[in-house]
């Protein structure tokens, strides 16, 4: 650049290249989001404004209650933390850090400011499955049955809930749920 930007373009600027995904919302609409956002979830930005933040939730139950908890959080504190499942344009989900402030103390919602970042898990978990097991853990992360998969990737019913098994054998999970956590961490 060879000049500089007045301040009001500087700020845009800068929410607009954040290196973080931020929205700004309005009960619980998205009114304005930046590039990172976008990305995160694989939407344009014109296709993002103005809806409910329901779109990016795996399902209306997590939408609502997520929002229950969240609301008394920002009632109480102005902010919240937490970790939570997201789902991107593509239906598929994905685990992640959330941050969020109200600008409006006294009604929460109607103005607030969050952050969204992807978590990962350590490296050396993700390099001890196979990459058939890798293929497999990213269908059932994404809700597939065993016979979905197999019938997806042309082999045997069997086969899947062997890889399954071994799967969760390797991550250390107990049951579907903390192996579906898992593998979406993975998978991040």
């Amino acid at each position: 650049m060879n000049s500089i930007a007045m301040p009001g373009k500087l700020v845009t600027m800068a929410f607009e290249n954040a290196p973080c995904a931020i929205v700004l919302t309005r009960n619980r609409r998205v009114m304005e989001c930046n590039s990172a956002f976008c990305q995160l979830f694989g939407y344009e930005k014109d296709e993002l404004l103005g809806q409910l933040t329901y779109m990016l939730y795996p399902s209306y139950e997590d939408y609502v209650k997520i929002g229950e908890l969240r609301y008394k959080d920002l009632l109480q504190e102005h902010r919240c933390i937490d970790e939570r499942f997201m789902k991107n344009k593509e239906g598929e989900v994905f685990w992640c850090r959330t941050q969020g402030n109200t600008l409006t103390l006294d009604s929460p919602f109607d103005l607030a400011v969050w952050t969204f970042t992807k978590i990962g898990i350590k490296q050396e978990k993700s390099n001890n499955l196979s990459i058939r097991e890798r293929e497999v853990s990213g269908y059932i992360a994404n809700g597939y049955t065993c016979k979905e998969v197999a019938r997806v990737l042309g082999i045997s019913y069997r086969t899947v809930e062997a890889h399954r098994a071994k799967i969760m054998g390797k991550l250390g999970c107990r049951n579907t749920a903390e192996l579906v956590s898992k593998i979406i961490q993975i998978n991040a």
